[in-house]
């Protein structure tokens, strides 16, 4: 669970020497030199209400510091098995002036972590597009409006301009969208309520929903009380053979956004989605989940998955 930490000094340090000082102290525990620097340059550190991600910035006067923490990302060392991937003209699904829709692959993740230098797509987006723009002496803009899991995989909008960012965030928080995923289950006779499941069959989720494990163990979010409103309608599409097991094809139509809405609606109803090992999912080469479509007054953007 990331937490916001403030500092205070007037001291003239570099930024990376002044919270090798005053980091362990704050958290109640060692931080490696290393570990400090990746935390800067993932983006996690501001200096006066500037992100800063150089580890020799040199703080003058009187500077606030603020960092936003995940102790679980912090020290967490496992590289993750990334994919390596380039953006190309083959997956782009869309691009204007201001918006570029990618069709992201499963195991890459989309920015930057405190795990270490690990490519990601959003690194990716800025060499295609200064490859394009070969002229330009600093890297083009890109946003990040939203994120997918590193293993699903779809439909990704980055904005290439800070003048749309405040039109787009106001259609993402106003559930303007269409948000469609295509999601694997294994098969089964019936849900956890008693309903077959079928083809045609529809289904609606809805819970509040927050974290519920605990900082030092892998992130999981499930049903609680006070926790923030989701919502999910589902429909069995058709059965499929997915590394030799049967299963459904499930389309599901987001109405939130909430962190693994989805894996959660289903494994809530006794449903898991084949390879989501974390919600009660079988074992599989990966999580099947795909992201189909991002629909708005704006654009429609759709990618069919392939599993």
């Amino acid at each position: 669970m990331t937490q916001t930490l403030h500092f205070s000094t007037e001291q003239k340090i570099r930024l990376d020497e002044f919270l090798r000082q005053e980091l362990p102290a704050r958290i109640g525990q060692d931080v490696s030199n290393s570990k400090i620097r990746r935390l800067i340059v993932a983006g996690a550190v501001s200096v006066n209400q500037r992100h800063t991600q150089r580890p020799s910035f040199e703080l003058r006067g009187k500077s606030e510091i603020t960092v936003e923490l995940d102790l679980e990302k912090l020290f967490y060392e496992k590289q993750p098995d990334d994919i390596k991937f380039e953006v190309t003209p083959e997956s782009v699904l869309f691009e204007n002036e201001n918006l570029i829709f990618i069709n992201k692959p499963a195991f890459f993740p989309v920015e930057q972590t405190i795990t270490g230098n690990r490519d990601n797509l959003h690194d990716a987006v800025v060499r295609y597009l200064w490859s394009k723009n070969p002229e330009l002496r600093n890297p083009p803009y890109v946003g990040i409006m939203h994120r997918l899991d590193r293993e699903t995989s779809g439909v990704i909008l980055f904005t290439k301009t800070r003048a749309i960012n405040k039109q787009i965030s106001e259609l993402f928080q106003s559930h303007s969208f269409v948000k469609k995923y295509a999601a694997v289950v294994p098969e089964t006779v019936q849900l956890n309520d008693g309903t077959k499941l079928t083809q045609g069959t529809q289904f609606t989720v809805e819970m509040n929903m927050d974290r519920i494990s605990s900082s030092s163990q892998a992130a999981k979010w499930g049903k609680t009380p006070d926790g923030q409103y989701s919502k999910t309608d589902f429909k069995v599409l058709s059965k499929i053979t997915v590394e030799d097991k049967q299963c459904f094809l499930i389309e599901c139509t987001l109405y939130t956004g909430r962190t693994h809405q989805i894996r959660v609606h289903l494994s809530s109803k006794g449903i898991p989605i084949l390879g989501d090992t974390l919600y009660n999912g079988p074992a599989a080469k990966r999580i099947y989940l795909h992201s189909c479509e991002l629909t708005s007054e704006l654009f429609s953007v759709k990618s069919e998955p392939t599993f």
